[in-house]
């Protein structure tokens, strides 16, 4: 019976193409609006490290007190000074932990005819790779010891290592940064959290990621400044490198990794006495404050999220009840232009029931056309963005299959629900009244 059904409804397509092609065409403009806002909503609100987002921890310690703040806000700085950044690396609390922050470097290949070209690099230390669980290509990162001598090595990224070596294995081999030559221990495979959700600090939190890694305390060592943002509420920078580590500037992100809740509890005390110590020391002059955020409460709380990506699919989800609106006033014009089919069909015997299954088939076809042809326009629309927008919200314009699926089914089950009236009305009608009618 349901290719009976489907037969009857593509003859009724044909019958009124014109009408059939103005509800398939609503339907779809709508799907495309909506699921065009909701996909890259859906991709800036989704979990960048679903294995690991629960035990990692962003660390915040309010180094500038109530005077380095706005009236009335209470949350410390995003990022920490040097001296406590190094302190609770040094103090081996956490089972893992890593301090870092964004530096610009420019590339210059050993090839003499290629010219050399600016990167984005990233200096941390040794925990990152295992700890934000960076898929290696080749070699590994570096290791603890590493981290105490700061050795001149690098990790490259796999897009950088194709650049450079064209892609085969470049461990061992050296490669020159600015003035400087350091050698490759490991190069990462595809590798792109979005947000960026380890540094979230200046909004680019859905850019490409770092092309370069590097010991912290070879930077510290060659002097290489944050390409980020120092923040200096709570006092001056300086003006010579060595001033800015004495400083009360913030220009270092720090994660802690902790497994537990006696890990979190056991961490937020240490949190808690070493700002005390600080206290009594003289240098705080306030109560401790500080902050342990996991990577969902992080991104909340930076608003990495807009509200105008949320404001944006309520908009869109509007205009497709909107679509759907016209798609039942058209759905209706069409079923009761069909008063006379209906009514041969009651007076040869079909039951009401016959009739309604007819029509709800006819509108899933009608839905599951405007779905694909919704499925189209999203996938156009996205690819638009994407041409637009190389960088940021092009990286995220992207369908995974559960968007592609669900663009489909979403046409699919409103055009059924909105068919269900048009279904009802045509069985309601005696068939004498539909054959006098018709």
């Amino acid at each position: 019976m349901l290719e009976y059904y489907i037969r009857l409804a593509w003859m009724s397509f044909r019958r009124n193409p014109v009408l059939s092609s103005l509800i398939i065409t609503a339907i779809a403009l709508g799907v495309s609006m909506t699921m065009t806002a909701f996909t890259i909503l859906y991709v800036m609100s989704g979990d960048p490290i679903p294995s690991k987002s629960r035990v990692l921890f962003a660390v915040q310690l309010d180094n500038g007190g109530p005077q380095s703040r706005k009236a009335g806000e209470t949350e410390p700085a995003t990022q920490l000074t040097y001296r406590d950044a190094m302190a609770l690396l040094n103090a081996h609390v956490a089972q893992r932990q890593v301090a870092m922050h964004q530096v610009s470097l420019t590339a210059v290949p050993a090839n003499p005819d290629l010219k050399p070209f600016p990167i984005a690099g990233r200096a941390t230390s040794a925990d990152f790779f295992d700890m934000f669980e960076v898929p290696m290509l080749f070699g590994r990162g570096w290791g603890a010891s590493n981290d105490v001598a700061g050795s001149a090595i690098v990790v490259l990224s796999k897009k950088l290592n194709e650049r450079l070596f064209n892609g085969l294995d470049s461990v061992g081999k050296s490669v020159r940064l600015d003035k400087e030559t350091y050698q490759v221990v490991g190069v990462t495979d595809d590798w792109d959290p979005k947000p960026r959700f380890y540094d979230v600090i200046g909004g680019q939190n859905f850019d490409e990621g770092e092309d370069v890694y590097l010991p912290l305390s070879l930077t510290i060592d060659r002097q290489i400044s944050t390409s980020e943002y120092e923040i200096c509420n709570a006092g001056p920078r300086g003006e010579s490198f060595a001033d800015l580590l004495q400083s009360e500037c913030v220009w270092l992100q720090f994660w802690a990794e902790l497994s537990t809740r006696e890990d979190v509890a056991r961490y937020s005390t240490f949190l808690q006495n070493y700002s005390r110590e600080q206290q009594r020391a003289g240098r705080f002059k306030w109560e401790p404050n500080i902050r342990l955020l996991n990577v969902r409460d992080w991104l909340v709380e930076q608003k990495v999220v807009p509200n105008d990506a949320k404001l944006s699919v309520l908009v869109a989800f509007g205009f497709f009840i909107v679509c759907l609106v016209s798609a039942l006033g058209l759905m209706l014009a069409k079923s009761f232009g069909r008063s006379a089919e209906f009514g041969v069909r009651r007076a040869l015997g079909a039951s009401s029931r016959a009739l309604f299954t007819q029509t709800i088939v006819e509108a899933g076809v009608i839905g599951l056309l405007g779905g694909l042809f919704g499925l189209g326009s999203t996938v156009l629309e996205l690819r638009v963005i994407r041409e637009l927008f190389p960088g940021g919200l092009g990286r995220i314009a992207q369908m995974d299959a559960k968007l592609l699926i669900g663009t489909v089914l979403l046409a699919l089950a409103a055009t059924v629900i909105t068919g269900i009236y048009p279904a009802w009305r045509s069985m309601q009608v005696a068939p004498a009244l539909q054959l006098k009618g018709g």
